[in-house]
């Protein structure tokens, strides 16, 4: 964390939404979302495209990086031996049969306590592992998510899962199962975008982040430099370094897809300056005055006011041409989080 996050407070990151322009539903396709360009340099001038018009700003040799992370069946409903209801939403899967999970219920469970889940899948509370419960199920976890779980939809969507958001919560280039949360920037991207990137001449490489239930988390600290991440699991395939390192050499553009890319990317070149291939786990926390090494753009969706992402792209940006940025959106009626539009950002120099 920058030494100056000390100066920052949740007031810094906040700003008022109208609850109508929260997206309850994505657009019709996928690249249908509109584009809000933040441009780098002293004007930091703002535009308003489509989002199918991202190549347009990108050249050959420039390199997107996305995240291939797909998102678990996570949260699982049932009931305590004692009849009272419980939500359990797993944040990792740690063995065949164990997790660590979020468990919410009128009264924490002890160790040893017994929790049967949707009617039925029965699991043992083992114990406490910080503010998480290591839960074991009785059969292989991966299987009954699949089978018997709900899509995590953010808590802002106020509609029950449906069929359509199994694959719309989902990007279509998503491979390795461990988020509790969509990589949102990447649900804009379909079959023909990316091959429209690919025909242009740019680079397209993949990571994997495992996004957890943190990304959800109030900050709860009034002062930013009191808030802890939590970690996520990480791993940069090889050829995904190296694509890097080549780029940057070559004078050319590193564009990651989303604030998670991003913390990937910044979190692995952190110690040396460079991308280094392989797995990893973070708690970065990027905050105004942070030394981002690697991303030159960010394309992103827009984010909840107070958020630890809302201060990520402050670092990322500049404070002020954020608030612009926000400002503008909101009068000009932009979709917001998850199922909403998205944001190309320069980064500030």
């Amino acid at each position: 964390m920058p030494d100056n996050a000390g100066m920052y407070t949740l007031d810094d990151f906040d700003y008022d939404l109208a609850p109508e322009l929260i997206a309850q539903q994505p657009a019709a396709e996928r690249r249908a979302s509109r584009l809000l360009h933040l441009a780098a340099g002293s004007s930091h001038a703002l535009s308003d495209h489509q989002f199918s018009e991202l190549a347009d700003f990108c050249e050959p040799g420039d390199v997107l990086v996305f995240n291939d992370t797909r998102v678990m069946k996570a949260r699982l409903f049932g009931a305590k031996e004692s009849g009272g209801r419980v939500e359990v939403l797993v944040e990792r899967i740690i063995g065949t049969r164990d997790v660590l999970a979020h468990v919410r219920a009128s009264k924490s469970p002890r160790a040893g306590a017994r929790i049967r889940l949707e009617d039925s899948i029965d699991v043992t509370v083992m114990g406490r592992v910080d503010d998480l419960f290591h839960l074991q199920f009785d059969a292989a976890v991966e299987a009954i998510l699949e089978t018997h779980g709900h899509v995590p939809l953010p808590p802002y969507i106020t509609h029950a899962p449906a069929a359509s958001d199994a694959a719309r919560y989902q990007t279509v280039y998503a491979r390795h199962p461990g988020a509790v949360a969509a990589p949102t920037a990447g649900l804009h991207f379909d079959e023909p975008m990316l091959g429209t990137l690919a025909d242009r001449g740019l680079e397209i490489a993949y990571l994997t982040l495992h996004v957890g239930a943190g990304t959800f988390q109030p900050v709860r600290a009034h002062r930013i430099d009191e808030h802890r991440m939590h970690a996520e699991r990480f791993d940069i395939p090889t050829a995904t370094a190296e694509r890097i390192a080549k780029a940057k050499a070559a004078g050319k553009r590193v564009i990651a897809v989303g604030t998670t890319s991003l913390r990937a990317l910044e979190a692995s070149a952190a110690q040396h300056g460079v991308v280094t291939a392989g797995p990893a786990e973070t708690d970065i926390f990027i905050t105004p005055g942070f030394t981002f090494r690697v991303a030159d753009r960010l394309v992103t969706n827009f984010h909840l006011p107070k958020s630890t992402l809302m201060m990520l792209i402050s670092a990322f940006a500049g404070m002020a041409p954020v608030r612009a940025a926000y400002r503008h959106a909101i009068a000009q009626r932009y979709r917001f989080f998850s199922y909403g539009d998205a944001m190309l950002i320069d980064r500030a120099a």
